[in-house]
């Protein structure tokens, strides 16, 4: 039987079919999770923050809608260098130096302090490093897994995204303790902590690919699979980080909570949908792809167009938010069952590709819910218009899939397309 620890320079562990802890580099896909989950802790720690950020500085809703969106545009750009370099130069390397900048940056704001719109605009770029780990976290992992369990590996590392449940339950209370910009300068102690686990126990696949030219890593653009995949993650994780970075507001501007009872009703939402992405990489595995995509696309669709008739009690509105995330969960590891199987030699920039959709999706969402309060005097505007653009992937999905599966798809062994 094959070893669970492989040394850098063995061969690769991809053979046979060995169960699925025994098939790859344990340790790597725990460091990739806790990398992974601490940095987007920090990403959408604006989010949870928002209320009382808005009301120390005095921002309106579409400031509050685009301060909580910045981070995520800055992410999601900032995937595709950061995949650039992790196939340049590894992407454990590359995981060190985003953290290293992005504990940098929370200390600068701590000790400086953050006395306007504008300054937390600055935060939200530098955080954006911690957003663009996506493209560093889900390679380090990928690279271990054969085939077979692609969506079982992208599944235990993307549930990274259970980190916008730790800002959500913790930061709001933190924040009446210490004053919110002191919940900055307290996040860089965990994060920390994780750099040197991760450290320790991370280590690159032997399947890293060859150094190329840098316009060789934009060369997938011109296929026309990769911009369906970045469509298909704009809508599910896009979905899910966009909702996790404006329900505090949603909940405190509809409902009147307080920033901790709202911190609270959205770390149960993203908690359900950081939990099910296993179980989607799962589902795909064993259904396909493709089938579990379909109905991650009706089902959100629809608790969008119900939370866009503005739901009168919390209960109902907690009710379809659930919903919604765990479809948006379910989907995010969906997709990256597919992603690896499509494009099996470029997976380092692909998931930079792919992640900077999800991300493009999720600046779209929170901004235009702002947006839609501000000028519209309610948020359910821009959950509707979300909802349209789930059906369009739907539309897409549904004429894609035959091709994909008589052509890449019918080349892959073992595998549900």
């Amino acid at each position: 039987m094959m070893a669970s620890f492989a040394p850098p320079d063995s061969p690769s562990p991809r053979t046979g079919k060995a169960g699925f802890w025994q098939s790859g580099h344990w340790p790597t896909l725990v460091a990739a999770f806790l990398y992974f989950d601490l940095a987007f802790m920090v990403w959408v720690i604006l989010g949870p923050l928002a209320p009382l950020v808005a009301e120390d500085l005095g921002l309106n809703a579409a400031q509050k809608g685009f301060m909580v969106a910045v981070p995520t545009l800055a992410g999601a750009l900032l995937r595709i260098p950061m995949g650039f370099l992790g196939d340049r130069i590894g992407p454990k390397k590359t995981g060190a130096i985003g953290q290293v900048i992005v504990i940098a940056g929370l200390l600068a704001a701590w000790l400086l302090g953050v006395g306007s719109f504008a300054a937390t605009i600055a935060l939200g770029l530098v955080l954006g490093f911690a957003g663009a780990s996506f493209a560093v976290a889900l390679p380090l992992a990928s690279r271990w897994y054969p085939p077979e369990h692609q969506g079982k590996a992208m599944g235990v590392a993307g549930m990274g995204n259970s980190g916008t449940v730790i800002a959500s339950l913790f930061a709001p209370g933190l924040a009446l303790l210490a004053g919110w910009t002191g919940v900055l300068g307290l996040a860089c102690i965990p994060l920390a902590i994780v750099l040197a686990l991760y450290l320790a126990m991370a280590k690159d696949s032997p399947e890293q690919p060859a150094p190329m030219r840098l316009s060789a890593y934009l060369e997938p653009l011109g296929d026309r699979d990769a911009w369906w995949f970045m469509l298909f993650y704009g809508v599910t994780f896009g979905g899910f980080v966009g909702l996790a970075a404006s329900l505090s507001i949603y909940f405190v501007d509809q409902f009147g909570l307080t920033a901790v009872q709202a911190g609270y009703c959205t770390a149960g939402c993203v908690f359900a949908g950081s939990l099910v992405r296993p179980l989607g990489g799962g589902l795909a595995d064993r259904f396909g792809g493709i089938r579990t995509l379909t109905a991650v696309y009706v089902i959100a669709g629809g608790a969008l167009v119900a939370i866009s008739t503005g739901p009168g009690s919390l209960a109902l509105a907690l009710g379809l938010f659930v919903i919604a995330m765990l479809s948006f969960g379910t989907g995010n590891g969906a997709v990256f069952q597919l992603v690896p199987q499509r494009f099996r030699k470029e997976i380092g920039v692909m998931t930079g590709l792919v992640g900077c959709g999800g991300g493009i999706g999720g600046f779209f969402l929170a901004s235009s819910l702002g947006l839609a309060k501000q000028h519209a005097g309610s948020p359910q505007l821009g959950f509707l218009v979300f909802a349209a653009i789930a059906l369009v992937a739907l539309v897409g999905l549904t004429a894609v899939k035959g091709r994909w599966r008589t052509t890449w798809g019918a080349a892959v062994q073992g595998v549900r397309i």
